[in-house]
């Protein structure tokens, strides 16, 4: 055999390879394990026949050994100046991003260590993690590669198929590597919060060992069976919400929430960025076509209702379009830069209304706060009072949480009917309908509780909720308001509706910190840890005919004056 495959020139063939093969694992600086494992292919390689099946195997073992980028790293751009110069041409705001960008530069500038952060963006779609990703890769001077875990499900997709199964491939760390050509690139770990799992393993599972700094440095992948190191790797992994994060992987990472974007940030963004990228897409780059600030500002406010800017950039983007054919086609002229009145011709009937503060105070109606993974949204609370027999009946896709604080509402109203103006029976000759609208969208979470209250007091008392109102606070029995999460969103959410006064749990005082500037120049925060006081300020109670009574009902509790940009506590 070996005569006839010498005479065929099957051997010198293989010795070319095999030379080929040294001198990629030389120019890779590959460790003295991987030279072993490949010098034991290449024997048996030498041993088979061209046209065995095992052949074809071994050699492509042999290729992805000999392609990895063992000691292959690229230099990191340590000029702090440089990287905050990349970081602010990309992308607007996001200063904690940015801000634990240059710590890691600087830490690398004084320290010899090259142990690359693991870091976890979380926020609302459309705010730019993704593209964030890209701009640090940039900023360091590293290679940049993403995929996508959502929906992943298998978990040989992270740690490659064993050799012995047919098509067998590394997992996808391995094959990021080989795609880099790089030892330390940056990787985008896209979605982690959409993993999946089922019978062929649990692929957060083995992300553990990835995202550990401490196990990382020799990740062994089964089609390998060569140690990897990682722990050079800058992660950045992306999510909409923590909540579907195992807490394992959740603990192994550096969170930073990215909020949705305020009015003029988004104004910033449409000027600085996404006209002049919609303007390159649709071949009107060197034009004087453009979009002016009250135009743009009417996009947002009733074209779009989002956290991000995704749809923002998408109405520029059918703006430019239109504007090309009409620069094509000649048929008709419109007007540049587009103003606030050519835009119902260019995008058609506004989608959104705007602002709720101009709408009439109703009985029975109270506004509350969401947040969702998408970012902040208002939720009206309606409760209609009927002839009955005593029965709450809770309506509009509420989870069992909702459901449970509802209840919470009801016999918080019925204990204090008396002073509520109510009569302590009702419960006996009427029924309770509480509807949250968009009946088809699933609710849950405690943090509508005194939304809740104030709509069934109002009901049952016959008066009015304030229209210009929201609230959020989950509602104890005893009437105690408590501390819940997401206020940034929720604010930025009352903002976009028009909503001028928000009522929080006072033990959310420390989060008014991370509000942005423009919110609370504009949406004054009151600040209660009891219901009673809830009522108060939301519901419009009747003339009254004492003047004494009424200047203490509009004073302040502690002397606070109630002006935007303030924040009034109310508190017993």
């Amino acid at each position: 055999m070996k005569v006839i495959q010498k005479e065929l020139g099957e051997e010198e063939d293989k010795e070319a390879d095999a030379e080929a093969w040294r001198k990629k694992l030389e120019e890779n600086k590959a460790p003295e394990e991987v030279k072993a494992k490949v010098e034991a292919e290449i024997k048996r390689l030498k041993l088979m026949g061209s046209m065995a099946p095992e052949a074809t195997v071994s050699r492509t073992y042999i290729e992805w050994l000999t392609a990895m980028p063992w000691g292959n790293y690229t230099e990191d751009v340590l000029d702090l100046n440089q990287a905050k110069k990349v970081l602010d041409e990309d992308h607007w705001g996001l200063e904690k991003v940015k801000e634990r960008i240059l710590e890691f530069l600087a830490v690398r500038k004084l320290s010899s260590l090259n142990k690359g952060p693991i870091l976890c963006l979380v926020g609302p779609p459309g705010v730019g993690k993704t593209s964030l990703a890209k701009s640090i890769a940039r900023s360091l001077g590293r290679k940049f590669v993403r995929f996508s875990l959502g929906g992943l499900r298998d978990e040989a997709e992270i740690r490659g198929h064993r050799r012995t199964y047919i098509g067998a491939l590394p997992g996808k760390l391995a094959q990021a590597l080989k795609q880099a050509g790089s030892g330390n690139p940056v990787i985008l770990l896209d979605e982690i919060d959409k993993l999946g799992s089922d019978w062929r393993g649990d692929p957060s599972s083995a992300m553990l060992e990835v995202l550990d700094p401490e196990q990382n440095k020799a990740f062994l992948d089964h089609y390998m069976e060569v140690p990897l190191d990682l722990s050079k790797v800058m992660f950045i992994t992306t999510a909409n919400s923590l909540h579907n994060v195992p807490k394992p992987l959740a603990d192994r990472m550096e969170i930073i929430e990215l909020s949705g974007y305020t009015e003029d940030e988004k104004l910033g963004i449409a000027k600085q960025f996404l006209i002049q990228k919609q303007k390159g897409e649709n071949g009107l780059a060197n034009t004087d076509v453009g979009v002016d600030d009250e135009a743009i500002l009417e996009i947002i406010r009733r074209y779009t209702r989002e956290a991000g800017v995704r749809e923002l950039e998408r109405q520029i983007g059918n703006i430019m379009r239109k504007m090309a054919w009409c620069k094509v086609s000649g048929e008709k002229q419109v007007e540049c830069p587009v103003t606030k009145a050519s835009l119902h011709g260019l995008l058609g009937v506004e989608k959104y209304r705007y602002g709720v503060s101009d709408m009439e105070n109703k009985v029975g109606v109270a506004t509350g706060l969401a947040w969702t993974e998408t970012g902040g949204d208002i939720l009206f609370i309606e409760t209609t009072v009927t002839k009955g027999s005593g029965k709450l009946t809770l309506t509009g896709q509420m989870g069992d949480v909702m459901k449970e604080s509802a209840q919470a509402a009801f016999t918080y109203v019925r204990s204090r009917a008396k002073e509520l103006g109510i009569d302590p029976s009702f419960y006996e000759s009427t029924d309770v309908h509480i509807h949250v609208p968009e009946g088809a969208i699933p609710k849950d979470g405690p943090s509508a509780g005194i939304a809740m209250a104030t709509s069934l007091a109002s009901a049952l008392s016959n008066r009015p909720v304030r229209a210009d109102l929201a609230m959020t606070g989950e509602i104890t029995l005893r009437g105690r308001v408590l501390p819940i999460g997401g206020l940034k969103e929720k604010s930025l959410a009352a903002l976009r509706s028009g909503i001028k006064t928000v009522v929080i749990p006072a033990e959310n005082h420390k989060d008014l910190e991370n509000i942005p500037a423009k919110v609370k120049q504009e949406v004054l925060f009151i600040e209660t840890d009891q219901m009673d006081k809830v009522l108060e300020t939301a519901i419009v109670m009747p003339a009254v005919a004492n003047a004494q009574e009424e200047a203490a009902m509009e004073m302040p509790v502690t002397g606070a004056v109630a002006q935007p940009g303030k924040t009034k506590r109310i508190s017993q």
